[in-house]
């Protein structure tokens, strides 16, 4: 049986587009549209999609206010389609923390005559959306209190975490757990296709976290007590050299952030390409973990970080893509598999030696 997906949006151009691309797939097929919120959602329990594609800005509900409504009375994945700007990252981030799977980039603005150029990211986004377990989803939107912040210089020991698809709502479960006087430094790779994203992303969890969320800066050094992301469009590695010096080692405990520009993707910033230079820097010191998400990016980093004597960690068949963690696991890359509920908790143990 396809995929039946309602599409979202104001325009019926866009709403055509859209409709076309994803018909294009066998294994998948629009079963309706419609111009606004409030048209969708009398439409939601006569068709009963499996996956919802939503556009942001609309007339009388926005993208925002028709996904609450349709969380609260009809519950089923939504994709978000937004525009490419830090104000539609700031909403689309709030559309993730409401409930959405996924999104979308629309390349040039809210309509854009290019959007054929995201056909292959839509696509994966719908089918992996329609897989999702409503359950799960409503699983993810609990928050927990912020706590008092604690920040330490010079570690020695670091945990590298990469996620993709769900990954926003999966680490508003974890990074509020984790102790405020963690005794190291955190790095985040998530895939986000712009650098308004990742920039949002961080915003968003620092407001929870007990430690310092922020995108990473480049030749910045690595402190206990902070949450690095990496930036969309820049490959992240480390390094144990100063930047301000061109020879020398810094003391042992001494580590600088190193960013290489590159085309921001659906797959940017890359997992693997962060977690094996943390695994040659730091060797037996890094604990790597892998989260939710489509596709393989993490397999061959988590492989690095196991040959370099660090600890790995996998979340299980509660994630909301089983996808990345299924391939860690199979491949035999996981020292633990764990609900994303029981990874502060590990994380903490493996840092602190228990």
């Amino acid at each position: 049986m396809p995929i039946k997906v309602l599409v979202v949006d104001d325009s019926l151009f866009m709403r055509t587009l859209v409709s076309d691309m994803l018909d294009s797939d066998r294994r998948i097929e629009v079963i309706d549209t419609a111009k606004n919120g409030a048209e969708a959602l009398k439409k939601i329990p006569e068709i009963k999609p499996d996956c919802i594609t939503l556009d942001l800005v609309m007339p009388g509900w926005d993208g925002l206010t028709t996904l609450k409504h349709i969380m609260s009375q009809y519950p089923t994945p939504v994709v978000i389609v937004s525009a490419y700007s830090k104000a539609d990252a700031d909403i689309t981030i709030k559309c993730l923390n409401a409930g959405a799977v996924g999104f979308v980039l629309k390349p040039s603005g809210e309509l854009s005559l290019d959007i054929r150029t995201v056909e292959e990211q839509l696509l994966e986004q719908v089918v992996a959306a329609a897989t999702v377990n409503v359950a799960k989803i409503k699983s993810l939107v609990a928050r927990k209190p912020k706590r008092a912040r604690r920040k330490l210089i010079g570690i020695n020991k670091i945990v590298v975490i990469g996620a993709s698809t769900g990954g926003l709502q999966t680490l508003e479960e974890i990074l509020p757990s984790i102790p405020s006087d963690f005794p190291a430094a955190i790095i985040v790779v998530q895939h986000a296709p712009s650098r308004f994203f990742s920039q949002s992303m961080a915003e968003h969890l620092n407001q929870n976290s007990p430690l310092s969320v922020k995108v990473a800066g480049n030749n910045e050094l690595i402190q206990a007590g902070y949450v690095y992301f990496a930036p969309s469009g820049f490959r992240m590695t480390v390094t144990n050299r100063s930047p301000e010096y061109e020879s020398g080692l810094t003391n042992h405990d001494q580590r600088f952030i190193s960013l290489a520009e590159e085309e921001p993707s659906a797959l940017s910033p890359s997992i693997d390409i962060t977690m094996r230079s943390l695994a040659k820097i730091y060797a037996g010191n890094v604990i790597g973990i892998i989260l939710t998400g489509m596709g393989q990016d993490g397999r061959e980093g988590m492989k690095a970080i196991k040959e370099f004597g660090g600890k790995t960690i996998a979340q299980d068949e509660s994630s909301l893509i089983f996808g990345m963690p299924k391939v860690v696991i199979d491949a035999g890359f996981a020292d633990k598999v764990l609900p994303a509920s029981g990874i502060a908790r590990a994380m903490a143990d493996l840092i602190n030696g228990a």
